[in-house]
């Protein structure tokens, strides 16, 4: 694999990232799975519930699914891929510590 956007910046620091190997396909699927549980769990939750429900798990879930995916990403080493998962964590870590912080003042 040739990457064309981070790997000459960083191969020197981090070469392990740029090697082919089933790892790297197992990693990308643990996050791609982790990422679609959370509809899962979320829709069954709801259909208990007979009402849209967000559990917790969701947001570890979005966060967990998103890094991983986001070391793919990296790994893959194009643009687009990078992109739509770039921001992901910020995201859904802000959304964990808003539940943190619900459940404090609530408990």
């Amino acid at each position: 694999m040739n990457g064309t956007f981070l790997e000459p910046w960083l191969i020197q620091y981090v070469p392990w990232l740029y090697t082919e190997s089933i790892i790297w396909t197992i990693i990308g699927l643990a996050g791609n799975g982790l990422f679609t549980s959370r509809f899962v769990i979320q829709w069954i939750k709801s259909e208990r519930q007979q009402k849209l429900v967000v559990p917790p798990i969701f947001w570890h879930l979005s966060f967990w699914g998103s890094m991983i995916s986001l070391v793919y990403a990296i790994h893959v080493d194009k643009l687009p891929v990078i992109l739509s998962f770039v921001f992901l964590p910020f995201m859904y870590f802000r959304n964990l510590r808003i539940l943190r912080k619900t459940q404090e003042q609530g408990a």
